[in-house]
């Protein structure tokens, strides 16, 4: 097999200034594949590979998609990463954070799919970035799980809108991922060790994951080794789910 198989494949990812949009698109680049980074913030997406094509851009803002569709060239494949995380739950919290989860986690990428799905070459694939809480229920995660439980859905009718252009489109559920966010906010939390105790504590390999694993999974979904594979939902959580079934 050739350590360049994704040689000459243009792959557009979201999210790619960190975490495991960076570790992905880095992946990718390695095994020879031709990157446009998307993201809010440019400086990040240079940090995440220099020479890559780097495009500032919020995937909630419909104007600036569509300005990016009429210039965007085919694509081989997406992956729709990019999101963000706030917690809430639902008699109590703020109907401002539902509506922005909303929009961040689901309405984004929408709008990609909506927008560069004229783009796609036939047989391309497609990988969207769900959770593991949009499986299951988790305390003081409503807005983002059920955000997230809609991009699981959002993948499975794509994968069926797209399937006559044998495009697959598979959703990859992650639990708790040592990025940038995660540590931000158990640094900032009142005991940040306990913090990230209990969240290791609801796998069964009491640890969390790394950006590189995730990324890992996104490569094989992507590649050509998975080409009878689409419409599922793939939980990447260490075993949480045998703890906590939903």
């Amino acid at each position: 097999m050739s350590n360049q198989p994704f040689e000459g494949r243009q792959i557009l990812v979201t999210g790619a200034g960190s975490g495991i949009g960076r570790a992905t698109a880095r992946r990718l680049s390695s095994m020879g594949a031709e990157l446009i980074l998307i993201g809010r913030r440019l400086d990040k997406l240079k940090e995440t590979l220099p020479k890559a094509q780097s495009i500032g851009l919020d995937h909630c803002n419909q104007s600036e998609l569509i300005k990016f569709s009429k210039q965007c060239g085919p694509l081989d494949g997406m992956f729709l990463n990019a999101g963000s995380y706030e917690t809430g739950n639902v008699e109590k919290g703020d109907p401002a954070i539902f509506h922005h989860m909303i929009q961040q986690n689901l309405a984004g990428p929408w709008n990609m799919a909506h927008y560069l799905g004229p783009h796609l070459t036939e047989g391309a694939s497609v990988v969207l970035t769900g959770s593991n809480v949009g499986i299951r229920a988790v305390p003081l995660q409503a807005a983002y799980g059920v955000a997230k439980a809609g991009v699981h859905m959002l993948a499975q009718y794509l994968a069926q809108e797209w399937a006559p252009r044998q495009i697959r489109v598979n959703a990859i559920a992650p639990g708790p991922v040592a990025t940038d966010m995660l540590l931000d906010r158990i640094k900032d939390s009142l005991e940040p060790e306990q913090s990230l105790n209990n969240l290791k504590k609801v796998n069964p390999l009491n640890r969390i994951g790394q950006a590189e694993e995730i990324a890992s999974l996104v490569v094989y979904l992507l590649g050509s080794e998975s080409q009878w594979l689409t419409g599922a939902v793939i939980p990447f959580d260490g075993g949480a789910g045998a703890v906590h079934p939903g």
